[in-house]
């Protein structure tokens, strides 16, 4: 009996040592992304509100705290709200006395049932890893830690294409905006856990599914756009074929580089 109890006692410490270690190398690997992206200095212009201007912010999780936010405007419970961030437009629903419902990238769900952990404030290195991982989860916060030092903006864009960002949306630009009590209650009903994906499910495909009863986001859209104006554009094939020749020369004669060499160029012609 004493064994068998040694034994789990055992098996539960290498169980937890081992949860610690992949919340560590998780950590670590959101770090260096983290840094790679401020080297770098990413800007993405096709990113943002059409209603509000991106500026930068400070990061989550960042050693000293966030400048104190503006003061929000006067706001009523079903409203949609819109943080500037650096790459992108965060959305929310407003739910009244303070609190927000916001889907957002993170990855200690997926690690831990500990409520009091689940509560903190998303820090980026949670936020980079749930991008990684595809997982995020509709959660509840305050309005400064759903603004994190931004300016809060309400999105009254109800005869436009539902988020502010959303002005190519087709499908919820005639869409009829639900009563703000439904739109809240919607948002109250899908608190947990969720997959996420940059593009086909995040922030903005959780307010619009909210307050318009489709899942659309005008950001998503307008990347798409930018993807198809690079495959139109003659010039792809130009780079795409000099960028391959530069690489047969260095690298030889081999399918490696002599395939993409070809099957680009010639793949961005037909599409183009």
């Amino acid at each position: 009996m004493f064994k068998g109890g040694l034994s789990s006692s055992f098996l539960i410490k290498g169980a937890h040592q081992k949860q610690c270690e992949r919340v560590t190398m998780i950590n670590l690997f959101a770090f260096l992304v983290e840094k790679f992206s401020l080297l770098c200095k990413l800007k993405v212009l096709f990113f943002g509100s059409a209603h509000a201007h991106e500026r930068p912010t400070q990061l989550r999780g960042a050693s000293s705290p966030p400048p104190p936010p503006p003061p929000p405007p006067l706001l009523q419970r079903g409203d949609l709200l819109e943080v500037p961030r650096t790459l992108f437009t965060h959305f929310g629903v407003y739910l009244g006395d303070d609190r927000v419902a916001h889907l957002i990238p993170d990855i200690l769900p997926a690690l831990t049932d500990d409520r009091r952990r689940l509560a903190s404030v998303v820090t980026n290195g949670r936020l980079i890893a749930g991008c990684l991982c595809r997982r995020a989860t509709v959660r509840v916060d305050s309005l400064e830690d759903f603004a994190y030092g931004s300016r809060i903006l309400v999105n009254r864009a109800d005869a436009g294409a539902g988020a502010g960002a959303g002005a190519g949306a087709g499908s919820a630009k005639r869409a009829k905006a639900l009563p703000a009590e439904e739109v809240a209650r919607r948002a109250e009903a899908l608190l947990g856990s969720f997959p996420y994906s940059l593009l086909w499910n995040n922030c903005e495909h959780f307010v619009t599914h909210c307050r318009y009863g489709c899942a659309v986001s005008g950001q998503t859209e307008r990347f798409c756009e930018f993807i198809k104006w690079v495959i139109r554009d003659r010039r792809s094939i130009l780079v795409t074929g000099i960028l391959g020749i530069i690489s047969m020369l260095f690298c030889g004669l081999a399918a490696s580089t002599t395939l993409p060499t070809i099957l680009i160029p010639f793949t961005l012609w037909m599409a183009g």
